[in-house]
């Protein structure tokens, strides 16, 4: 269990990392949307690249951030029910829920979008609007940031499991944090 837990602690690790660089998209989309905005509005100039890559760094914030978000229990779930019941409890809802949903969905999203983002690489794909941008780097974010949620899962399901064992791994003040 201990080099589980290790293993968890590198995942953790890895998409901390990731997402603290993720945020810095955040700023860079920011900055070109408001540079598409005056050029378009100020300037009466439009540019569908510029157009593109607001919408690429949009996907990838969210794309590449889903396993810091998760990391962080910072996607929605319905606390209706959940809320109220034990840490134990809890854990095996978590638990169950990662490796019946979460990591098949994770898995078959990455493996699929590797074979898309390949397709794509392989013929140079291109935006079909006049100045668009390569397609591939888009798609290689989805089987990228799916990858990154998956291991994510798995990092999760690592720390319940050890939790359920009596092993530590897990804590409710850790699964309060929302970043």
């Amino acid at each position: 269990m201990d080099a589980l837990l290790a293993l968890a602690r590198s995942i953790d690790a890895l998409n901390t990392r990731v997402g603290r660089a993720v945020k810095w998209l955040v700023l860079l989309a920011t900055l070109v949307s408001a540079g598409n905005a005056l050029a378009r509005y100020g300037f009466d100039l439009a540019s569908n690249a510029w157009l593109e890559l607001q919408w690429y760094l949009f996907a990838m914030i969210f794309l590449l951030g889903a396993g810091y978000t998760h990391l962080h229990n910072g996607h929605v779930r319905v606390d209706v029910l959940y809320g109220r019941l034990t840490p134990r409890a809890r854990a095996w809802i978590d638990l169950l829920g990662g490796l019946l949903f979460l990591l098949p969905l994770a898995g078959l999203v990455a493996w699929l979008g590797w074979a898309s983002f390949q397709a794509s690489w392989a013929v140079g794909e291109t935006s079909p609007d006049a100045g668009g941008l390569l397609r591939w780097p888009i798609k290689l974010a989805i089987p990228l940031g799916f990858a990154l949620l998956f291991l994510q899962g798995l990092s999760e399901v690592i720390k319940r499991a050890a939790f359920l064992a009596g092993r530590g791994g897990w804590s409710e003040e850790r699964a309060e944090e929302v970043v």
